[in-house]
């Protein structure tokens, strides 16, 4: 089994497909009723109804033990990624993310986007035969494997999210960004309005110069049920100050009146808790699918 795909089997042991049909259920019930990615609220004619995509997230640490050989560590995952992440139809898009400013400076994060659940476990199966034809020796599979692990503390952690209709692609760069994650926490309340948020989205968000991607997605599967989280993604540490401030410029040109201005951001601040946390982590561009 592949560090990869044993998030994956860890799942699947832990789930049944019963109660995965309750629970997104339930979870699509309850986007409906707070932020919402409905086809009502986003206006778009049926032909165009977004449809959310699927995310797995493990967040995994380097080995600490210092006898560990980290300089072919690149080589060796480039070498699993082109022969079975890149060939695989399922994956739609993948990414590994390393610590950048972050509590843990072990983290590294493996991201995949399936278009639907039932992919998510299809993919595995693909996993396994595209492992297989790529290393047909038994002995040669279970060493390069072996190898690979080693590189990773055995503690992991799985999340599964579903992306929200509030997104600005990135475009193809064969370069590192930068991908400063906000997790909020919604309030749940019915007391905020998803319009609001829409509305900022429109306004303030996808008006930036200094973004080279937006995302959002909230918790599908995991351990906090109120997480919803932004991704902003840029070319450098320094372009996150600067968003900021545009930003800031942004919402008063809009809002020129400031009673006006306050009452928006107020109301627009009653989805969340108010409680949020900051990561920033850095990507492997070898290694973006």
């Amino acid at each position: 089994m592949t560090f990869y795909t044993m998030n994956i089997y860890s799942l699947k042991n832990q789930l049944t497909m019963k109660t995965i049909s309750k629970l997104v259920l339930f979870v699509f019930m309850l986007c409906l009723c707070s932020i919402g990615v409905s086809q009502e609220e986003t206006d778009q004619p049926e032909a165009q109804a977004y449809e959310p995509v699927f995310i797995t997230m493990t967040i995994t640490h380097w080995n600490d033990d210092p006898n560990t050989d980290f300089s072919d560590w690149l080589d060796t995952e480039k070498k699993f990624f082109q022969n079975v992440t890149s060939k695989n139809e399922l994956i739609l898009s993948s990414g590994v993310y390393t610590h950048y400013f972050t509590p843990d400076n072990s983290e590294v994060l493996l991201v995949n986007v399936y278009k639907t659940w039932a992919d998510i476990e299809k993919s595995n199966e693909i996993n396994q035969k595209l492992i297989e034809e790529a290393w047909p020796n038994e002995d040669e599979r279970q060493a390069f494997f072996v190898k690979q692990e080693n590189y990773y503390s055995r503690d992991h952690s799985d999340e599964i999210y579903q992306s929200m209709n509030f997104m600005i692609p990135e475009s193809e760069t064969d370069k590192s960004r930068i991908y400063y994650m906000r997790s909020n926490n919604l309030a749940m309340d019915g007391e905020g309005s998803p319009e609001k948020f829409k509305e900022y989205f429109e306004k303030i968000t996808k008006k930036s110069q200094k973004l080279k991607g937006y995302y959002t997605h909230r918790h599908l599967w995991g351990s906090n049920s109120r997480e919803m989280s932004e991704v902003f993604v840029f070319d450098s540490l320094a372009d996150i100050e600067e968003f900021f401030e545009e930003e800031e410029g942004l919402v008063s040109s809009n809002w020129e009146d400031e009673k006006e201005r306050s009452t928006f951001i107020k109301d627009m601040g009653k989805l969340f808790t108010g409680k949020h946390a900051d990561y920033v982590y850095r990507s492997v561009p070898e290694l973006m699918k």
